[in-house]
């Protein structure tokens, strides 16, 4: 009998803990749930105008919607700027509130580390959108010749380090063209393109660099022995002043093309469309970079161009809903729509109109 009050004791005691470990659970649930809740009540109450962010890229097919957008609704018109990709998902990622951008624009796919990071912020349904094609060019000045490249050349010509010929490598000793492929021209290796943060970046050296340096067949088969040293040899520029950085503003490196016949520049086929008179574009692997080549694939460095949407602000922020659409609609991004004017390389239909029916349920981002 004595040793009832103590079992009953263990009892309320055990009860007592499992009511305060589900009260805890109860008091992290709500707490999230509040954050954001205060959150959207910031956006809510601190802006009625939609905020854009990132590539430098998709910047002139986004301004050009969201000036349309606050011409012809009764939205105002969504403030753009260009960070590059990585720097707007960074913005984007940093959290909820109307101290942080509703949409980012990208000129390649959202990696997973960055929807973790997103996940960490309370921001857990994005919003993925398609919006069409570009192709990254290595343009010169019309006052040049054209260039006709292969990958290798690209890569030979770029990469911090390049095959010694006996299995190794060494530090780029390649000075010019010619150095690289003695059919190219005995001119200096004088390239022009955008910052580790730039999405044009990342697809340039995951599209030419490392396209070039897998021609090499001890390179490929590197990249199953040791992914990361295949991934460090064949995507790290070189340093010195054979690549010059030149920030996210492409419109500077056409500039700098007509102020230098000799230098080459990275950017995307719209801006070389937009600058045709003045620049012109390499010819890669036999293709040139022309809407049907980028179109169909068989220009080798092409890419898909995506925007991202926070959905937790859809409701929240007036307009977003409608921007979607505006942007996903057949009189902007299909193939006689006004973005195909500014070099957009648009969807085919079936593509297109998945990703449309895609947006408007505002399916959540998947990346399986």
């Amino acid at each position: 009998m004595s040793f009832k009050p103590f079992a009953v004791s263990l009892l309320a005691l055990s009860l007592a803990a499992c009511g305060n470990s589900e009260t805890a659970t109860n008091t992290v649930k709500t707490a999230g749930d509040t954050a954001k809740s205060a959150a959207q009540s910031a956006v809510s109450s601190g802006r009625d105008q939609i905020k854009i962010v990132g590539s430098s890229t998709v910047y002139p097919f986004a301004t050009t919607v969201a000036e349309n957008f606050g011409r012809t609704t009764k939205f105002k018109t969504p403030i753009v700027e260009s960070t590059g990709s990585g720097g707007g998902l960074k913005l984007f990622c940093s959290g909820l509130g109307a101290n942080h951008p509703d949409v980012t624009n990208a000129s390649r796919r959202i990696k997973a580390s960055e929807v973790e990071r997103c996940a960490s912020n309370g921001i857990d349904d994005i919003v993925e959108v398609k919006i069409g094609y570009d192709g990254i060019v290595l343009a010169n000045s019309r006052k040049s010749a054209p260039m006709e490249l292969g990958l290798k050349d690209i890569f030979l010509a770029l990469a911090k380090n390049v095959p010694d010929g006996n299995g190794g490598t060494v530090e780029n000793p390649y000075r010019t063209w010619k150095d690289v492929n003695p059919a190219l021209p005995d001119t200096k290796i004088e390239v022009m393109g955008p910052p580790p943060t730039s999405g044009t970046r990342d697809a340039f050296v995951e599209l030419a660099m490392e396209g070039g340096c897998k021609k090499f067949g001890w390179i490929k088969e590197l990249k199953s022995s040791d992914k990361t040293a295949y991934k460090t040899l064949c995507h790290t520029i070189r340093e010195d002043d054979g690549f010059v950085e030149a920030g996210e503003n492409d419109n500077l490196i056409v500039q700098k093309l007509n102020a230098n016949p000799s230098a080459f520049g990275i950017f995307g086929f719209s801006f070389l469309d937009q600058n045709a008179d003045s620049v012109q574009g390499s010819i890669v692997d036999g293709k040139p970079p022309t809407f049907e080549n980028i179109a169909d694939g068989s220009y080798p460095v092409s890419r898909s161009l995506y925007f991202y949407a926070k959905k937790d602000n859809v409701g929240v922020v007036p307009g977003i809903v409608e921007y979607l659409s505006e942007f996903t609609s057949e009189r902007a991004s299909g193939p006689d729509g006004y973005l195909a004017e500014k070099g957009l390389i648009p969807m085919n239909d079936a593509e297109r109109n998945m990703w449309k029916t895609s947006v408007a349920n505002l399916e959540p981002l998947s990346l399986d």
